[in-house]
């Protein structure tokens, strides 16, 4: 099995074990920030070639989405929200609780 396809980096040459486990050699997963260990995904291209592809971490994409506070770690925003959620349902039990305390 051999590739047509030039190729614009680093060859190597693995084994496959019978489980079908490759091992990514260390220069590359440190090259392209491989964690071990880590995941990778397997994608085939349109040229039936099997390419690698590293997979971040649950932990890297936290707070991505988030607007504004970059600066602030995502634990922090929660933890002030959650805080200003207390502090709505508690006006809203003593603003209840008031009203029947005249009766």
């Amino acid at each position: 099995m051999s590739s047509n396809t030039p190729s614009n980096g680093e060859e190597r040459v693995v084994s496959v074990t019978e489980k079908g486990q490759a091992t990514i050699p260390k220069r590359l997963r440190e090259k392209h920030g491989i964690p071990a260990p880590g995941r990778v995904k397997f994608v085939e291209n349109e040229d039936g070639e099997i390419v690698v592809r590293p997979v971040g971490s649950m932990r890297e994409f936290r707070g991505l989405e988030r607007d504004g506070d970059a600066d602030r770690p995502g634990t922090a925003v929660l933890r002030e929200e959650r805080e200003r959620d207390k502090q709505r349902d508690d006006d809203v039990v003593d603003r209840f609780s008031s009203g029947t305390e005249d009766e």
